[in-house]
């Protein structure tokens, strides 16, 4: 993890590219540090302990190489050639979606970095990359305070829908943000 000095250097330059299958273990290392550190207080603590980046890494390898067939986006944010965080948008899921809808599935972070605009940049690239008349949604853990902010600052708007989602053996309450 970066700190202080040489973290806001290295962030002066932060480019943002679609993934390939190459990028699959940096993915997978952000996704798992990004939960571990997010979901503390949310998720059960030994569930956040198991997460295994090399796991993880044969997942986002497969969900890489599928994701343009199944009309998958996955960016990732680099400095220095190093993977700082990615989002991934698709077909929304949602039962009431309309045809062109479109769901952001993952938008995760190296702690590191959070607050410094990656997450802003990456959601920037996402909406300009889906347009703005195309109505996106996401699903956030409720208990997540710091990306509900996040979501409304950039447009999103809980709209009401909510579920319960089982992890690590809680059942932890959805809220389905949109925005469009």
């Amino acid at each position: 993890m970066w700190q202080g000095e040489a973290m806001t250097e290295q962030l002066d330059d932060v480019s943002i590219r679609t993934a390939t299958a190459a990028d699959a273990a940096a993915i997978a290392a952000v996704h798992v540090r990004s939960w571990q550190e997010a979901y503390a207080g949310i998720v059960p603590a030994d569930y956040l302990d198991s997460l295994d980046a090399a796991a993880r890494t044969e997942k986002w390898a497969g969900y890489l190489e599928r994701g343009p067939q199944d009309g998958v986006r996955t960016w990732v944010a680099l400095a220095s050639e190093r993977v700082l965080g990615f989002a991934s948008v698709g077909p929304s899921r949602d039962e009431d979606a309309s045809r062109g809808d479109r769901e952001v599935y993952s938008i995760y972070l190296d702690p590191g970095t959070w607050g410094h605009g990656v997450a802003r940049d990456l959601m920037r690239t996402v909406v300009a990359e889906v347009g703005d008349k195309t109505r996106i949604t996401l699903w956030v853990l409720a208990d997540n305070e710091r990306a509900r902010h996040f979501y409304r600052r950039h447009g999103f708007q809980a709209d009401g829908v909510e579920r319960i989602d089982e992890v690590g053996g809680a059942d932890l309450l959805e809220v389905r943000y949109r925005r469009n």
